[in-house]
């Protein structure tokens, strides 16, 4: 859609809706539709009509930290209490062994590679979370992010690839590490709040204003101004308004883009695409071990469709491998059965469209599991060594990167850090991790303080 159509649009709706284009942004910013001001300013001025590049990103965040030993490193070698539960099967590509439990990733191996000697120093969530998203460790509250995350430094660096969509998407809704810090409030990550996960159709809060509005909602007009005064105060008070009115015709252009509703529009998938995916009626939102194992299938198809539709970085929350209690159990009947379709089911349709040579794909978490079986039939928290899956972009397919010890413990040879990894997310995208940012304390800080561009997969 051509900006002059899109102006045309705007003038149309907002006839339509006897509403100006001003008051409709800051209703928007009011939570209207689960739509805020912070979440639809994406925009770096300079960036976005210097960069000709088309890449994308898709992480994976597989939060609680998947057990290597019943992944990607499943040590058939070791002593049974350090063994992967599963045992070891071939892949397609002579060498490689992952876990049995993975038949269709096997089945594909000369599409994705491996990295095992992924390692650091933090065996907290939040903390770990912070270190694989900005590079940084994290500040007195791991919670809470005092580096920008690597979404919110493509969207500041890049901007967007189209005007109608987002930089930076988080799937269903921000973990913590993933927020933008001292880039500031336009650079938080668009977060769809609905969950595709969940049964029925998937519905858009922020696009279904668009269909709600009405004067009705809009009688009470003292109501709405004494808000906006208050939300105005708030934001001039924290010196987050400058620069919006630059901002207010792209933003109002992604509240009504076709192309935005598309994107986002789930159910207008093919069926057999949706199921290659795989669905979730068997979710059991009581059943704490296997819950949020049967919850991320169709949070990796949105993820595609909306790289399709020229997002640069989506960020699907996988979560939660944490399986300290009965591990073996969740990871069998839950985790690895959803993460073998799923994910192979990304790979494949990436290549089939023609996408996966600029779209790389990281699957990770935080850290791995202890290498001994502990006494609950799990593993526990463990950074000093854990595995991750890359594909698409500049790795090549069917490569290991690095080796764990016999047990699974430290990493043998090429230890790789967190750091590493987001060095190769930035060289695909063309990100400058030389560049730097002043903090809160107006210090000057690198996007990225070490790393570079992970060797032996491109």
């Amino acid at each position: 859609m051509s900006r002059m159509a899109n102006k045309h649009g705007c003038r149309e709706f907002r006839s339509q809706m006897r509403f100006s284009r001003r008051e409709f942004l800051r209703a928007g910013s009011l939570g209207l539709g689960g739509l805020t001001l912070a979440d639809l300013l994406r925009h770096e001025s300079q960036a976005a009509s210097s960069s000709t590049l088309e890449h994308s990103v898709i992480i994976l965040w597989m939060r609680g930290g998947p057990s290597q030993h019943e992944t990607w490193d499943p040590k058939p070698a070791a002593p049974v209490e350090y063994r992967g539960a599963f045992g070891a099967m071939p892949t397609a590509v002579p060498g490689i062994q992952i876990c049995d439990l993975l038949p269709q990733c096997a089945k594909i191996m000369d599409k994705w590679s491996i990295v095992r000697s992924l390692h650091h120093g933090n065996a907290g969530h939040s903390a770990g979370d912070q270190i694989c998203f900005t590079g940084y460790k994290p500040g007195s509250d791991p919670n809470i992010n005092i580096h920008p995350s690597c979404g919110s430094v493509v969207s500041e660096q890049l901007g967007h690839l189209s005007p109608e969509l987002p930089a930076y998407v988080m799937i269903p809704r921000q973990v913590p590490g993933t927020d933008s810090a001292y880039l500031g409030v336009s650079h938080r990550p668009f977060e769809t709040i609905s969950d595709p996960a969940t049964a029925g159709p998937f519905q858009l809060q922020n696009f279904s204003l668009l269909e709600s509005v009405s004067a009705k909602r809009f009688d009470d007009r003292k109501s709405l101004l004494k808000n906006v005064d208050r939300l105005r105060a708030e934001i001039d008070s924290r010196g987050e308004m400058s620069g919006v009115d630059d901002f207010q015709e792209q933003a109002y252009a992604i509240l009504a883009s076709d192309k935005a509703r598309r994107a986002f529009d789930l159910d207008n998938e093919p069926q057999a695409i949706r199921n290659r995916y795989g669905f979730t009626e068997k979710y059991n939102p009581m059943d704490p071990r296997r819950c949020s194992a049967s919850a991320f299938n169709q949070r990796l198809l949105l993820a595609r469709r909306l790289v399709e539709a020229n997002v640069r970085l989506v960020t699907v929350d996988c979560r939660w491998w944490d399986t300290h209690v009965e591990g073996m159990d969740s990871m069998k009947n839950g985790f690895l059965p959803r993460w073998d379709q799923s994910y192979s089911a990304l790979i494949e349709d990436l290549d089939q469209r023609g996408l996966l040579d600029t779209t790389l794909v990281v699957a990770w978490g935080e850290f791995g599991r202890t290498p001994r079986v502990n006494k609950d039939n799990g593993r526990d928290h463990y950074p000093h060594v854990f595995s991750a899956a890359l594909a698409g972009g500049p790795i090549k397919g069917g490569r290991v990167l690095g080796s764990s010890d016999a047990k699974g413990a430290f990493p043998r040879n090429q230890p790789t850090a967190p750091q590493d990894v987001l060095a190769t997310i930035y060289a695909h995208l063309g990100i400058n991790p030389d560049k730097h940012y002043l903090d809160h304390a107006g210090r000057p800080v690198p996007t990225l303080p070490f790393g570079k561009p992970l060797q032996g997969l491109s």
